[in-house]
Order: structure tokens, then sequence, then C-alpha cells
């Protein structure tokens, strides 16, 4: 018989399951009658009972959030759907199952549970005579499958594939490999499973231990009373003795087939039973009219499958949709997040940069007032001492040089304000009263000081760079008002704002023109080291401001 009937192979998933028989190790009495009804059904109206209560148990886990017992609910359920020959229904709950693991938190965990999904698909495409599709399938549980049980049950799948294909070479291998493993002992159907076919295979290639193992199997599973496996090993050794031309073999074991079928009571399994007396009863027109129905079985099958798949594709085809626009709207999400992340690094930059860059003006402030202390002790120390011992010098000699000693004592005086000015300051704890002595200091019985607020600021919070640059800028100021101004009063006033100091400088001199900084120019400069600002407002004959913000 080239090709399996139609009905037997709605019976191949009780044996081929063997994944799942741990299952029931693990459940109350009341899950186990039930599962029992999937797994092992003695009647035909079992199944249907069975579907039913693992349908009502996924519902329950569902609602509680086990989604690994919900997965297994959903097996059983394709087994039973699968058993009862509705494929679409299969593969539907299939797929249900593969999507609750993908979207499943433990998803990573839960990859026993693609073992049986996988299994149950490469069977599933078996049934529809797509043998490509189905050792892929087997395959992929194969890569996800921990357990040497498991790997043995679908091992023994991959084998049937070959089979049916009668690749016979290709199945021999698979079934001395599933053979060889170390446990297979230890499970005695899923040893008689794999001895079963392996006797099949090997009475197709003309093997001397095909009865043998055909025998074992049958041994094992009678005294398991396990009628489904029971059924499968009659069928085998019927259509073993049948090849062997032993016909009163062969009608023994078709009759043992066909009472065990009526046992199981389904029937897929009587009517493949009754087959078996049709293939030995060597009436050609029986024969011819078996493989007809046979064939015709197979095209039925065929034609409902290609239905089934295109309802599949449908309603796959509108999950690709939601899929691709689920993705669509992931990728506009990691779009945005990458644009945020670009700007967060592009702010960063500029934000590093100008710290970078402030960080390097009060470097070169700090530097500029070493250099002026610098340049201050260098003129006190030199240029002024040399300037002295020349004056002691001529006044000693020369008395006729007054006028040379006046103009000498003019650059003395002058260095020495160069050096003052430019000299290390040390700020003060009480730097309100160090600013308003300097600011005083240039109050004479022609020039009136006055200062508003200056001890408001709450100067401690300020930097000691800072202090100095401002004590250095209104020192610059008031310098520059004595040499060249003429004003006979000048008002300096202080202000907070926030985190913000104000300064305003103004006198009534004679004012200037300011296209030509000149010597504020340096001022200008202090001030803007620190990010701040200072602003200059002077007309002739109109005074002179300057508003510092810092």
């Amino acid at each position: 018989m080239k090709n399996l009937p139609l009905s037997f192979l709605f019976f191949i998933p009780f044996v081929a399951f063997v994944t799942a028989a741990s299952h029931s190790q693990t459940q109350p009495d009341s899950a186990r009658f039930y599962y029992n009804l999937i797994v092992n059904p003695q009647k035909s109206i079992d199944i249907p009972k069975g579907i039913k209560y693992y349908q009502l148990q996924k519902e329950k886990h569902l609602k509680e959030g086990n989604t690994y017992q919900a997965i297994q609910d959903i097996r059983l359920i394709a087994i039973g759907q699968n058993t009862l020959g509705d494929l679409y229904e299969t593969e539907t709950a299939f797929v249900e199952a593969l999507t609750l693991i993908d979207t499943a938190a433990e998803s990573d965990t839960l990859s026993q549970s693609r073992v049986g999904l996988y299994n149950q698909l490469g069977n599933i495409y078996r049934f529809q005579y797509n043998y490509e599709k189905s050792i892929k399938a087997f395959d992929n549980a194969l890569r996800f499958s921990k357990k040497q049980t498991d790997s043995i049950t679908i091992i023994n799948n991959k084998a049937n594939v070959f089979k049916d294909s009668q690749d016979y070479e290709s199945a021999l291998k698979q079934l001395n490999l599933a053979k060889s493993k170390n446990n297979i002992s230890q499970d005695s159907l899923l040893l008689a499973l794999v001895l079963d076919n392996l006797g099949s295979v090997q009475a197709k290639l003309k093997i001397p231990d095909a009865l043998e193992n055909l025998k074992k199997a049958q041994k094992i599973r009678a005294q398991e009373n396990n009628l489904t496996g029971l059924y499968a090993s009659y069928k085998n050794l019927t259509l073993y003795y049948f090849d062997k031309k032993e016909k009163e073999q062969a009608t023994k074991y078709a009759n043992k087939a066909y009472q065990t079928a009526n046992t199981i009571n389904i029937a897929s399994f009587v009517q493949d039973a009754l087959s078996l007396f049709v293939i030995i009863g060597e009436d050609e027109k029986m024969i011819a009219y078996k493989n007809l129905s046979d064939s015709m079985a197979k095209e039925k099958q065929l034609a409902e499958n290609k239905n089934a798949f295109i309802k599949y594709n449908v309603a796959n085809e509108r999950k690709k949709t939601a899929a691709a626009l689920l993705n669509e709207e992931k990728q506009k999400t990691h779009k945005i997040l990458f644009l945020t992340i670009g700007l967060l690094v592009f702010i960063s930059s500029i934000f590093i940069y100008f710290i970078s860059k402030s960080k390097h003006k009060k470097e070169k402030l700090e530097q500029i007032h070493i250099t002026e202390s610098r340049i201050s002790k260098k003129v006190h120390d030199e240029v002024a001492n040399d300037v002295y011992h020349l004056m002691a010098k001529v006044q000693g000699n020369v008395t006729e040089n007054e006028e040379l000693l006046d103009d000498l004592e003019k650059i003395y005086n002058r260095t020495r304000d160069i050096s003052k000015e430019n000299s290390a300051i040390e700020i003060q704890e009480n730097f309100s009263l160090q600013l308003n002595d300097l600011l005083l200091n240039y109050q004479n019985e022609k020039v009136k000081i006055v200062t508003h607020n200056i001890s408001k600021i709450e100067w401690k919070y300020l930097s000691s760079i800072k202090k100095t640059t401002i004590y250095r800028v209104l020192q610059e100021l008031m310098t520059n008002m004595k040499k060249h101004s003429n004003a006979s009063m000048v008002v300096v006033s202080f202000q907070q704002n926030n985190k913000k100091t104000l300064i305003e400088y103004t006198d009534n001199g004679k004012g200037c023109e300011l296209k030509n900084k000149n010597g504020l120019q340096n001022t200008e400069n202090r001030i803007q080291a620190l990010n701040g600002t200072i602003i200059f407002d002077s007309k002739p004959t109109k005074g002179f401001k300057a508003k510092i913000t810092l």
C-alpha cells in the first residue's frame, strides 16, 4: 500500500504525541480522566468531551494569567481536533498557542511548550501531504527540545514522514537514531512506538530484524493495554505477513486489528481496520475500489486542506496587516527615540562646549590676574626702586636738577600706582567693606563718591574670581574717572536679581565718544570672560555710565 489511508492518518497523533504523556502524571484524578479522553480515548464520544473540558480550562487559566497551563490546554485541544480530522481548527489552535508564547513575559522559559507545538504542526503538515514543511516543523521542535524522550518522539515522527514518501532509507536512519538514545528503555510505550515503526520500515527494505521488532512492540503495548498503539501493531503485522504472502497470519492479525478498532469504537479506526480485509482478500475489483476510494479521499483531503489554507491565510494576512501597522508604529517610536537621543547628545555637546569655553575663560582670567600680580611686583621691585635710587643720587650731587627730580617723582608715583592697580587682591571676608573702601579712596574735596545697597548683596555666594573681577573693573572705572572725566559726583549702585549681580556706575563728568573704548576694552574683556555683560553709555558733556551684569 503506497499511501496510508486517510482514516489512519487521524489516528497517528495518539501514537506520535507521546511528549504529552508526562503531563498527566502531575494532574489530579479528574483532570487525568479528561486527559485520557484526548490521548487514549476508549469511545468515539470521548474526544469531544475532552475538547470541551480543555476549552473551559483554557479560558480559566487565561483569566488567572497562567500562560503555561493555557498553552498545555490548547495543545490537548489541538490533539483532539486533529484526531477528529479538523485540520483547520487544529492549525488555528497551534497558532493561538504560539502567539501566547511570543507575547508571554516568560517566553524564554516556555521552550518545552514550543517543542510540543512544533511537533503537532509537523503532524498537521504530514496529514496535508506537505512533507517538506513537515520535516522543517519537526526540525524546529528538535531545536527547542531539551528532554531526550521528546527528541526520540520527534525523530520517530520525522521517520514517519520519510516512510509516507517511501524514502525508507532516510526513515531507517532516523529510527536507528531514535533507538540508540540512552533513555528510550525507560519509557516502554516510547520504545514500542520506535520498534513498531522500525520493524515496518525494515520490512519494506527486507531486513531480517523486522518481525522481531514488530512483535516486541506488540507485546509491550498489550502489557500496557495501550489500545491505539496495539491497533497500530496489529495493522503493521497484518501488512508484514501480507507482503510475505502468508495469508493465514495476515488474516489473524487483521481480525485482531478489527476487534481492537471496535473496542476503541471510533469510526475512522473501524473503517481503517475493514480496509485491511480488502487488501488481503486479493479481490482485484475490491482492491481497485479501495485504491480509488483512497485516491478520492486524498484528493478530497487536499481540496479541504487548500480551502483551509486559504481561510487560514486570509486570517493570517489580517494578523500580518495588524502586525505590520504595529511594526510601523514601533519603527516610528524608535525613530522618535533615536532623534530624541540625537538631540540630547547634540544639546549635551553644546552644553559641554560652553562649559569648557567658560572654564577656559575663567582659567584665562585667573592667568591674567597672576600675570598682573607678577607685573606689579616687577614694576615695584625693579622700576620703582631704580627710579628712587636715581632720585637719591641726583638729589645728593646736583641741586639745580629740581625739575628733573620733580619729573622723576612723577614717574615713581605713576609706577607705584600701576603696581598698586595690578597687585594681587586678597579678598576679605567682609567684601562689601573692602569694596566700599576701594571706592571711597577716590573721594576728595573735588569728587564725592556715593554707594547704594553695597551691603545688601550676598557676597558670600560669589566666587573669589567674580569678586576679584568686580574689584578690578570698579577700580579701572574709578581710575578712568579720576584721570579723564573731571567729575564731581560718582554714584555706584548694587542690586541682587536672583543669581545675577547688577552694578550701575554713573558720574557727571565731561563724557566722551565711545567709538574708541581704549582703556575700557580691558574692563570689557574681564566681564565677558565670566559670561557677564558690561554696557557703556556716554556722550560729550553728558557724563559716563556703565551697567555691569554678572
